[in-house]
């Protein structure tokens, strides 16, 4: 009987509020079924820093370690400055080797795009956004610090290995999708160095995966093409700073922030991988129990997808379907007045 243990931060602001319709979703897709699954919640984020001066406990990557996946609310308070609550996000991923951040984008049916005349059939695609180095890889500094020479540097690394791994996981993902198309990002024509070292990869790569469809665009032009041509992008392979911009877009023209998912994965499974909304902690929300938890629910569906209990995915993402079509339990940034509860409670009805 597969067992699977759930680390859980919550976080803070509205993560306190979805991520509790997401372990709801769980344990009634799982329900019935042979698989178990068991959560442990960790208090870490601003609160705990307000108190003990840190995001986490001084233990925490040896307690997270133990577990077979991390579900993250979010993180981030006005309290505490985006240096130091970002960090917590960055270094689980960097710990945990978790190199391959999935971000599905799709039009749900029922829902409607800004953009003009566009259905779920035109939006429907997937960033595969390296997650380990490129611009977040944390090296560089300031010197000379509140002076007029004060100079600040930020590194973006890029290493063949970090490349090369990213775009064969992106090329799996493309092999199993209906399209099979992938487009590679980069902004070679400026990063002489970084980009052009990844483009070469890219067509090293690519050789071994003919059965895809292959293009690069720079990373302006894509941002353009998700506006006016959504329909011809399928897997995007990005940097770590590109794809964290996409798919802002991407879930913008989707319909909301609110519905986008995040898995943050180890492929190799050394360590577990962690799943969350992409969206923030929203403190201008918070408490009021009116944040959408799809992007949660998803997450957590994203989640049993990794673990092995296909199933479980399935059923949550086809509640979440039937929900968004239905149209009557929707909250404000979906054009309805559902609570963030009332949305839980549907999804978990109709499972």
């Amino acid at each position: 009987m597969p067992s699977y243990r759930i680390a859980v931060i919550a976080g803070d602001g509205i993560g306190k509020e979805v991520i509790p319709a997401g372990m709801a979703a769980i344990e009634r897709a799982v329900r019935g079924t042979d698989v178990t699954v068991s959560f442990t919640e960790f208090p870490w984020g601003c609160d705990f820093y307000t108190k003990h001066g840190r995001m986490m406990a001084e233990d925490a990557y040896e307690q997270l370690d133990a577990f077979d996946a991390i579900y993250l609310g979010a993180i981030g308070s006005p309290a505490v400055p985006d240096r130091v609550s970002a960090a917590i996000i960055l270094a689980i991923r960097q710990r945990f080797d978790q190199y391959v951040n999935l971000r599905p984008m799709r039009l749900l049916a029922g829902l409607t795009s800004p953009l003009a005349n566009r259905g779920p059939a035109d939006i429907d695609m997937i960033c595969v956004r390296e997650n380990s180095e490129g611009e977040y890889s944390g090296v560089g500094g300031r010197v000379h610090v509140g002076t007029p020479r004060e100079v600040a540097q930020q590194v973006g690394v890029f290493t063949r290995h970090g490349i090369e791994r990213i775009l064969r996981y992106g090329f799996e993902v493309a092999m199993k999708r209906p399209r099979r198309m992938l487009a590679s990002v980069t902004k070679s024509n400026a990063l002489t160095h970084s980009m052009v070292l990844w483009d070469e990869v890219a067509e090293e790569v690519r050789k071994d995966y003919p059965s895809v469809e292959f293009k690069k665009y720079l990373v302006d032009a894509v941002a353009a093409r998700m506006v006016t041509h959504p329909q011809t992008l399928d897997v995007m392979v990005t940097s770590n700073l590109f794809g964290d911009i996409l798919t802002d877009i991407g879930s913008a023209i989707s319909g909301s922030l609110g519905i986008a998912p995040g898995a943050n994965i180890n492929p190799e499974r050394k360590h577990p991988s962690m799943f969350e909304p992409i969206h923030g902690s929203a403190p201008d929300i918070a408490g009021k129990g009116i944040a959408n938890p799809i992007g949660a629910v998803w997450a957590a569906a994203l989640m049993l997808e990794h673990l092995g209990a296909r199933a479980g995915h399935d059923t949550i993402l086809a509640a979440v379907e039937r929900v968004v079509a239905n149209g009557k339990t929707l909250t404000a940034d979906l054009g309805g007045n559902a609570t963030t509860k009332d949305v839980s409670a549907a999804i978990v009805a109709e499972m």
